[in-house]
């Protein structure tokens, strides 16, 4: 109800243009013609291949007004005021004679009300219209509205099966849970198939209805799932890190108390020492699902738009709360000096601002490369509680890093002098020691021989570490994280 209250103050207001993006057509258009018998004028659709036609009425459609030009040239002709909801026109908004109609029908509004409400799934409006427009976004359903819907789904499941479908009520209040964060017509759509796969809603479609909704939030690319993280907690080292987090889980997960949760990390190391590691290692510690943002994918050439990709993006992260957020080399997007400057401060405000005002749990795990490139007001204390340094391994990390390796190839690390082998391997990262254990495989296979320390010396003998390689840079970012960051390990 709410919902509709909004738009229809919006309807009802001094907006000539409202741009609605939205994949659920048509629950909008049944909202609108829900709203057509309260507002005081008619109200049309039109689209590209019925042209126009009264909302919600068994009327025919006029298709010589299939065409824009002489749809927006039959509107504007128009004598008396009315709604006017336009399906799909973003193709034809580059064309300079459909703007110059669409902002002589605006400018008529004061005169004669006609409101056009433009509607698709992404609508980037001509700078020319944008002082005439307003945006309006469809509400994504809360848990009453979910529970409401599967019941909804449950009684349309009887009355096509003549009989009640089982339902675990507990099941039924997880299930609405899990559906946070969907539009109305993917939970539908997800309810429906739960419910068909056994006749039931038990705790066994929570898996699959989890899964579902990951794969729909994730479809734009901005935001991608790691749900399974408690295989991280054992993740070599970080001892540090893990004994930070486990002192403030309660307080983050648990009720709210006197204890302010959790905000957030960020992650500075040496390339290739387990950074990306180290925040799935996080989310596994809370027992939470990772989102991992990645920055290459918001950028979008309409001014604006990265912007918005980014509070979607952040929008998304406070409706899976509590979760954790891995911002992955936060430098790419809002460092100083880049490229477009004003783009990364434009970036960088939306970030700060939502790290101030965010409500849910949500955990933001920052990682970079190149912390000198950050903007200081993003790392002082208060935006992140704790900058931690992933160093290169010690002997007994190396070790650690050996024998995790050599298990996820189906070697026993028994086999192998692993002490040797970590003490060879003094300056490697945790990427190199990989690395060194997948070319032994390729040089024990060439020599038609079972692989062992032989061939791990060997290549682990042959390869300059980065730290020998970069050495000078490295002994840089080790000396500045001394004097300013908490050790990871």
């Amino acid at each position: 109800m709410d919902e509709l209250h909004d738009l229809q103050l919006m309807l009802s207001g001094h907006v000539p243009i409202i741009a609605i993006e939205t994949l659920e057509e048509p629950r909008l258009l049944q909202q609108l013609t829900r709203l057509g018998l309260r507002l005081p004028h008619p109200m049309y659709q039109w689209s590209l291949t019925e042209g126009i036609s009264p909302l919600g009425a068994a009327l025919e459609a006029q298709p010589q007004t299939a065409e824009p030009r002489d749809a927006l040239g039959h509107i504007k002709a128009m004598s008396r005021p009315g709604y006017f909801v336009l399906l799909d026109l973003h193709p034809f908004l580059g064309d300079p004679l459909h703007v110059r109609l669409l902002k002589e029908i605006a400018q008529q509004h004061p005169l004669l009300a006609k409101t056009l409400v433009l509607v698709s799934h992404r609508l980037e409006i001509p700078a020319e219209l944008r002082h005439l427009s307003a945006r309006f976004e469809l509400h994504l359903p809360d848990r009453a509205g979910l529970l409401h819907l599967i019941r909804e789904e449950a009684e349309a499941w009887r009355t096509r099966n003549q009989r009640p479908p089982r339902v675990d009520q507990a099941a039924v209040d997880l299930l609405a849970d899990n559906l946070l964060g969907v539009s109305a017509t993917d939970a539908r759509r997800i309810v429906r198939s739960a419910i068909e796969n056994d006749g039931a809603i038990t705790r066994s479609d929570l898996p699959e209805v989890t899964k579902a909704k990951y794969e729909l939030i994730g479809q734009d690319g901005l935001i991608s799932f790691e749900y399974d993280t408690a295989r991280f907690k054992d993740v070599a080292g970080l001892q540090h890190l893990k004994e930070w987090l486990l002192q403030r889980r309660q307080a983050l997960l648990g009720p709210r108390g006197a204890l302010e949760p959790p905000r957030g990390i960020m992650l500075l190391g040496v390339q290739g020492c387990g950074k990306s590691l180290a925040a799935k290692a996080v989310a596994g510690t809370f027992g939470l699902p990772l989102l991992r943002l990645d920055f290459a994918g918001l950028y979008d050439k309409y001014i604006g738009e990265t912007e918005k990709n980014l509070r979607r993006a952040l929008q998304t992260a406070e409706v899976m709360a509590p979760c954790v957020l891995w911002l992955d080399e936060m430098e790419k997007g809002i460092a100083s000096g880049s490229a477009d400057e004003g783009l990364s401060r434009r970036i960088l405000g939306t970030l700060l601002t939502w790290m101030a005002e965010r409500s849910g749990n949500v955990f933001m795990v920052a990682t970079s490369n190149a912390i000198e490139q950050l903007p200081p007001e993003l790392v002082r204390k208060g935006r992140l509680d704790e900058i931690f340094f992933v160093d290169l391994p010690d002997q007994a990390t190396r070790e650690a890093v050996f024998s995790i390796h050599l298990r996820r190839r189906n070697l026993a690390p028994s086999g192998f002098a692993l002490a040797e082998l970590a003490a060879v391997a003094e300056g490697f990262s945790g990427a190199e020691i990989e690395q060194a254990i997948v070319s032994g495989l390729y040089l024990a296979q060439s020599r038609n021989d079972r692989l062992d320390d032989r061939h791990l010396r060997e290549e682990l003998e042959r390869t300059r570490p980065l730290s020998v390689t970069m050495a000078e840079r490295i002994a840089r970012l080790r000396a500045w994280a001394a004097e300013r960051t908490v050790p990871a390990g």
